[in-house]
């Protein structure tokens, strides 16, 4: 028999190897009746891991919102969040991380993340017309980091510009908390025709099932448990081969899924990412209440004497598993020979025995209940022991009153506009496709991307956030400022936010003080999504995020996603047309707690987060989103890190072939620094025309938002007050050239 081994003793001490404790082993003996063989522990070890079964995070994230009104599917129900928009169609959207891989193998680690992704966007039925990102690194002053910003950057682009999807937005943030362990969150977006969506089931008493796409290899086996542990020199020792991407084989199977989905063609589809063809079948099986008979001999195979444990746990990417329907087998096989993709037909849906069976070369070699794999069914959830940790009290009770002012605010100024997190990221945009599809109308560099649907006026405005030193204070409100920030983020672009998704980034779940701040960040989106009307459709829960050196910042990333009824109201953040007024909707109260300001310029990272108001932070983006689409606002641009000075001094030269100056006085304030770069919440800057502005004004005391005119566009210069007087060149010149700068070292390492 082809790939025959002889099998390791299932013992407790192996299962211990595989990640499963003593109470999961047992409990696995139970589920079965009987002791696992080797391949039914791999698939459990894989099943159960944190990465596929959420086990340490599932009970907390029930409580999150998931209904709304353009709900169509809920977390946890489908591949993808989806949204209805109207006309038809709706919106299929998610987030995932990538970050172990990344950190071992950034090329290939960032590529895969953002194939896996578009996967599971496709396999709905949608096609994919945004990619959106989210990446923390250390220390740019590090060669290491350099290497694995350089190397993830160039695997985003590379298989995002290859598959033909544009990269219209993210962020980016450099912290030393995230020096040994990247993040690398991809996010994607997609539109569906209503009657074309397609679901992730298996139903049907003798329906066939088929592998469609790549052969299978080795590659990946393990991957989901190696993204369950920390990253030290005893798991980089074990980790798995990485998966290596083929952006173009990927393109063919989003044409072949697609037009199956056109044909009628299929019960089912279900992308294989963590723990394949296991993960595949299961989740499938259980959906549907039913079980399936695989026959491994009939997968392809790209490497010689592949095993059925290394086949089933094989995470070769750009591969599917298809439910046909009745009398669509053929019309399967002649898609995938057009589109030049394996279509093998590798076993049949089982509603009378809900088992999920496996044989290879006419043994079984799997006999399991289907749904004792998966969330939900027989995979454990836990809630772990949680406890606030010491540096908080110690962090807040710091005064930061007594900090010495700044000598020159222009300087101030000038250096934030060049640190890595508030300048210029274009270094990393401009190596992304933004415009392929020719649907794009922000590009990246704004509060939101926008993007217009074909066929009808409307738009989708998106956006990734999260200001990891606020939650690392304060992980509750940190977490909801996130979902704030990212919703005001896609109301100055014109859109109304309706659906977020989120990849939760967090250390090991088996810290208490970890726990803790897992706890308090879910506390914090519930509170915000429920608030602001953005139930959470769906996403990822990325633990073990720490090294010998420490845990990451605690980083809950929000995917944002809004509508805009007219494409005509999409706005950018930069002033248009000398003459227009300068009005800052909210309220500034000095908060320069976690700011970008005491960071770079004072070493801290201290004190408590801003405040949040939900219900100010509502009125505001309700005004703000009014004026817009009554045609009153110029430009909007929320005040977020370096404060209102940055926010400004963006608004002068974020358009970078035209930048206009300032002229803007502040009063009332108790320290000019804090006033300048503190980062209080809901806060906007809009420009407009002088004859908008009693309009403007009538809105805002509709809804309770404080608003002031604090200046006016023109000249060559930022002058704010007394305080500040910097040329535009001067700023463009930081704000431009930081990061680029700090690449050039690249060249000869």
């Amino acid at each position: 028999m082809k790939g025959t081994m002889q099998e390791p003793e299932v013992t407790l001490e192996l299962a211990r190897q595989h990640g499963l404790s003593e109470e999961e082993y047992e409990q696995i003996q139970k589920l079965i009746g009987r002791k696992p063989n080797y391949t039914e522990l791999g698939m459990f070890s894989v099943m159960w891991s944190e990465h596929c079964s959420y086990k340490n995070s599932i009970l907390l994230l029930k409580t999150l919102p998931k209904d709304g009104e353009y709900v169509l599917a809920k977390a946890g129900e489908e591949n993808a969040g989806l949204v209805d928009i109207g006309d038809g169609l709706a919106v299929a959207f998610k987030i995932e991380s990538h970050n172990h891989p990344s950190a071992v193998e950034p090329y290939q680690g960032a590529a895969t993340g953002v194939g896996g992704i578009l996967r599971d966007i496709f396999s709905m039925g949608a096609r994919p017309v945004a990619a959106l990102n989210s990446l923390r690194f250390g220390s740019l002053d590090d060669p290491h980091v350099r290497y694995l910003f350089r190397g993830v950057v160039h695997g985003i682009g590379d298989y995002g510009n290859c598959f033909g999807v544009p990269t219209v937005a993210g962020e980016v943030y450099f912290d030393p908390s995230y020096r040994g362990n990247p993040l690398v969150n991809a996010m994607a977006v997609g539109i569906v025709k209503h009657d074309r969506i397609v679901r992730a089931v298996a139903r049907g008493e003798g329906a066939r099932v088929f592998l469609i796409g790549s052969s299978t290899g080795r590659d990946g086996i393990h991957g989901a448990t190696f993204a369950s542990e920390d990253l030290s020199e005893e798991s980089e020792a074990k980790r798995p081969q990485v998966q290596v991407g083929d952006p173009f084989t990927e393109k063919l199977l989003l044409e072949a899924t697609l037009e199956m989905a056109k044909e009628d063609c299929v019960i089912g589809i279900q992308d294989m990412g963590a723990a394949g063809i296991t993960c595949s079948t299961s989740e499938m099986s259980a959906a549907g209440h039913a079980g399936m008979v695989i026959e491994l001999d009939k997968v392809p195979l790209r490497e010689a004497d592949m095993i059925p444990y290394e086949i089933l746990l094989s995470e070769s990417q750009e591969r599917m598993l298809v439910v046909a329907k009745p009398g669509k087998e053929e019309k399967i096989k002649q898609i995938c020979e057009k589109w030049d993709l394996h279509a093998a037909e590798i076993g049949k849906v089982t509603e009378r025995n809900q088992q999920l069976q496996v044989f290879w070369h006419g043994k079984k070699v799997v006999d399991i209940p289907a749904d004792s794999l998966v969330v939900g069914g027989g995979a454990p959830q836990y809630e772990r022991e949680s406890r606030r940790p010491e540096y908080i009290e110690r962090l807040h009770g710091e005064d930061l009153r007594a900090l010495p002012h700044p000598l020159d605010l222009a300087d101030t100024l000038l250096k934030l506009l060049e640190s890595p997190n508030i300048a210029n990221k274009s270094w990393v945009y401009h190596q992304y496709d933004h415009t392929v599809r020719t649907n794009t109308v922000v590009a990246p560099g704004a509060d939101a991307a926008v993007i217009r649907i074909k066929g009808t006026k409307k738009g989708l405005a998106m956006k990734t956030d999260c200001n990891s030193r606020y939650v690392y204070l304060n992980p509750r409100r940190g977490t909801a400022i996130a979902v704030a920030e990212s919703a005001r983020n896609v109301v100055c672009a014109g859109g109304e936010p309706v659906a977020i998704t989120n990849c939760l980034n967090f250390g090991n779940p088996y810290n208490p003080e970890i726990y803790w701040q897992f706890k308090e960040a879910i506390a914090g989106m519930r509170e915000a999504c429920s608030y602001l009307g953005t139930p959470v459709t769906g996403g990822n829960v990325s633990f073990y995020n720490e090294n010998p050196d420490g845990a990451i910042h605690p980083t809950p990333t929000i995917g944002m996603l809004g509508i805009l009824e007219d494409i005509n109201h999409a706005t950018t953040a930069w002033f248009k047309q000398e003459g227009d007024l300068i009005v800052l909707l909210g309220r500034n109260l000095e908060e320069v707690g976690g700011s970008e300001y005491l960071a770079v310029i004072h070493g801290k990272v201290s004190g408590d987060c801003p405040q949040l108001d939900l219900q100010r932070e509502l009125q505001v983006q309700t005004a703000c989103l009014k004026a817009i689409r009554e045609g009153l606002v110029q430009s909007a641009h929320d005040v977020a890190d370096g404060g209102v000075a940055v926010a400004l001094a963006e608004s002068c030269i974020m358009n970078r072939e035209r930048p206009l100056g300032a002229s803007v006085e502040l009063t009332g304030y108790f320290r000019a620094d804090f006033c300048l770069f503190g980062e209080s919440q809901s806060q906007i800057v809009l420009s407009l025309k002088g004859a908008h502005l009693p309009r403007l004004t009538e809105i805002c005391n509709e809804y309770n938002v404080a608003m002031r005119v604090i200046g006016e566009v023109g000249g060559e210069r930022l002058r704010i007050g007394e305080l500040v007087d910097v040329s535009l060149q001067d700023m463009m010149d930081r704000y431009y050239n930081a990061i680029p700068e700090k690449m050039r070292i690249v060249a000869i390492e």
